[in-house]
């Protein structure tokens, strides 16, 4: 019996971290789109969907897009809009404005609805920072509320952490999948994985432990020449060499016991000279490159990009096109693959098959 093929409109697509994941569970991007070109170039490359177009969404007909592609009606239409009005960094950077107030987090979240509203899905999936409902974003959290009621979605939302299903990355997002009135409505599916340190190292009888970064980029550590060039840490080098493996700049402080301590208590960034350790996931592969923000390998060295794919759990011949910061920029803003797959067997199994 040959199985439905459920088809997907990608917006805010970057290196199609929801489209490998769906595309595992039987569904087909029809159509795909982001604003920068890397990243069309990789959807390209990569053959991610039927029809790529690299443009500025308000620029988008999406009733041309069902007429262009060829299809009468669409499953799914996902996203990740970008993040930056939302983020945790808009509270440091006191100059910009953040959530609607911003004139890019106003645009963005509108256009996703409008999306949705030109191409009424059976359902819809919309991805961000965990910090998208925090109180200062309050408004942005409404209008997603109050839109999806509008056009006939039913939603239900949740901060996911994703090592809690398997990737090996403590990572925390925003997701809300809304369903057209009348259909089944969602329920996350239950985590798989979880933090054996809070359970004092035993093991939850149905859940297995969080996956390390020893496990997963381990066969990957093989030393290169070129490594002795990159400068971890920047002008803080050598500290980062003194910080334990799974420990930040904190390490340095008079709170942590510190005999000479170097920086006062949460004076910068989390990731400020932040190391990995192979015993325990990798924290948030972020979007941005920088000398002396982490993760950094337990080597004291940059992450590769072969390491932060697994990490993000992109298959390794995924073929990212850009130079290095262009494709760490990639990596770093996209859903990892293993959980758009667990979310599109969810969505499939729950509300398109039922």
């Amino acid at each position: 019996m040959v199985k439905k093929r459920f088809n997907v409109v990608s917006i805010y697509s970057g290196a199609g971290g929801l489209d490998i994941g769906f595309s595992k569970e039987n569904f087909n991007t029809v159509y795909a789109t982001d604003y920068w070109k890397p990243a069309c170039d990789t959807l390209e490359k990569n053959k991610i969907a039927k029809v790529v177009e690299c443009k500025d969404i308000r620029k988008i007909d999406f009733k041309e897009v069902l007429k262009n592609t060829g299809i009468q009606e669409v499953d799914v239409v996902m996203g990740g809009p970008p993040c930056p009005s939302f983020s945790k960094s808009r509270f440091y950077l006191k100059n910009k404005k953040r959530a609607l107030e911003d004139s890019e987090g106003s645009y963005i979240i509108k256009e996703f609805f409008r999306c949705i509203e030109e191409l009424n899905p059976k359902v819809f999936l919309f991805e961000n920072v965990h910090g998208f409902i925090f109180k200062p974003h309050i408004d942005a959290f409404n209008y997603l509320k109050k839109r999806s009621k509008e056009l006939g979605y039913e939603i239900t939302y949740k901060v996911i952490n994703t090592a809690n299903y398997g990737v090996p990355q403590i990572r925390e997002r925003f997701i809300c999948v809304g369903v057209k009135k009348g259909l089944s409505k969602f329920v996350f599916p239950e985590e798989t994985h979880h933090n054996c340190e809070k359970t004092k190292g035993k093991s939850l009888y149905d859940k297995k432990p969080w996956v390390t970064c020893g496990e997963i980029i381990g066969d990957l550590d093989i030393d290169f020449p070129e490594d002795i060039n990159m400068q971890a840490g920047s002008k803080h080098k050598d500290l980062l060499k003194l910080v334990p493996p799974g420990e930040n700049y904190l390490f340095f402080t008079k709170v942590k016991g510190h005999p000479e301590p170097k920086f006062k208590w949460r004076s910068r960034y989390w990731s400020f000279l932040l190391k990995l350790s192979p015993d325990k996931p990798s924290w948030t592969i972020q979007a941005s490159h920088s000398n002396n923000m982490g993760p950094f390998h337990w080597k004291n060295r940059f992450l590769r990009i072969n390491e932060i794919k697994r990490i993000q759990t992109f298959p390794d011949d995924y073929e990212l096109i850009g130079d290095f910061k262009e494709q760490w920029r990639q990596v770093g803003n996209a859903v990892p693959p293993k959980l758009a797959r667990i979310l599109a067997k969810a969505i499939k199994e729950q509300i398109l098959i039922n």
